[in-house]
């Protein structure tokens, strides 16, 4: 029979292709899936995968995509690697999107230099305040982050439906639930001419660095991996868990805000409550995809945001449903736990016992001639 043994060491190359071979994997699926559906898997998984590359304009569209991603993944990898499980990315992204629009809209018409930085350390201190709750309630009360975190995403999104539908709905609309456009001071400016790509993503690559400074190099990365692989030795090392807990929820919060915010006064340009497409929880397959590596969550933001273009442009040319996005995200996140699963593991042959001659065998036996007699 086979079983899982654990590994004494990880090995490093198993660790690094594990993400490609998932990847590959993937295609593989996709394309008997394709196949199944009765749709062209060759030229599906082109649109799919290739085609968000092929020209400026989808290039501009994996900006708008991956910036969000990028953030928001950078921000989990922290949690993650201590074991804090942030799955309520979502709602701080709305948190920090509402925080950021409401405060262009409030200021409307004022405009000038300092307007967009404001909105980027509002939404960011809006996000942050939504990861402190369930902080504050894990660190307080040993309440669970995961379902705190992930209940408030619902929250944050009814709370959004809210003031969109009502005190910041544009006056001047037809009683959509959305508010008036921002400001041209509280918009990004476009980093590819022609597109809706901005230099949000340059702001994202640079706190990547940061992060990958962070990981390697300071106290921060370094007392979240310990905790996270061996917490009595990080409780003896001085490192409590409130600390631990509140720093990376904190940093993740806030970069989710960030993100929010850089998605309004980029791509959307106002407030509505369609602002959010998944991308908290996307994240999270970003950041486990790149294996909670700053370089490696840059690579798999652009991948992850590829099947969001990818599965638009699907729908145009071969009339398939949107939700072949999720699938095909599901099915690499899917693929990408399986090949851990031979990074920490090794697979063995044990023959059972009864093979063997074993103890079970020997007792049946003891027990039939105690029978006989």
């Amino acid at each position: 029979m086979l079983e899982l043994q654990p590994k004494a060491n990880r090995s490093r190359l198993m660790l690094a292709v594990s993400p490609v071979l998932a990847l590959l994997s993937t295609v593989v699926m996709g394309y008997l899936l394709f196949l199944y559906l009765g749709k062209d898997p060759v030229r599906a998984l082109q649109i799919l995968l290739l085609q968000p590359f092929s020209t400026a304009s989808s290039i501009g569209e994996l900006i708008v995509k991956g910036t969000p991603l990028l953030l928001i993944a950078l921000g989990l990898s922290l949690g993650f690697k201590a074991k804090v499980w942030n799955i309520g990315a979502e709602g701080q992204f709305i948190a920090g999107a509402l925080g950021g629009g409401a405060f262009a809209l409030a200021v409307y018409p004022t405009g000038g230099w300092w307007l967009l930085p404001a909105m980027c350390l509002i939404g960011t201190l809006c996000g942050v305040v939504w990861a402190a709750i369930p902080a504050f309630l894990r660190t307080r009360f040993n309440a669970s982050e995961i379902l705190v975190s992930l209940m408030l995403s619902y929250v944050a999104v009814l709370f959004l439906s809210v003031m969109v539908a009502g005190p910041l709905r544009d006056p001047s609309g037809i009683n959509m639930p959305e508010s008036r456009l921002l400001q041209d001071d509280a918009t990004l400016p476009i980093l590819i001419s022609g597109t809706r790509g901005h230099i949000g993503i340059l702001i994202a690559l640079a706190i990547a660095i940061l992060f990958w400074i962070l990981d390697s190099r300071h106290l921060i990365g370094f007392q979240g991996k310990v905790f996270g692989q061996a917490p009595e030795a990080a409780l003896y090392g001085g490192f409590t868990e409130r600390q631990v807990v509140f720093s990376t929820l904190l940093i993740s919060g806030g970069l989710a805000g960030l993100a929010g915010v850089l998605d309004v006064a980029g791509p959307n340009g106002q407030l509505t409550d369609r602002i959010s497409v998944g991308y908290g929880f996307t994240a999270i397959i970003v950041a486990f995809l790149g294996q909670l590596h700053p370089l490696g969550i840059v690579i798999a933001s652009v991948v992850m945001a590829a099947t969001y273009i990818g599965g638009e442009q699907i729908q145009f040319e071969i009339g398939m449903s949107a939700s072949i996005t999720s699938v095909f995200q599901g099915l690499l996140l899917l693929n990408f736990l399986a090949f851990q699963l031979f990074v920490d593991y090794r697979v063995e042959w044990k023959h059972p016992s009864w093979k063997r001659g074993g103890q079970p065998l020997q007792a049946s036996r003891r027990l039939s001639q105690a029978a006989g007699k």
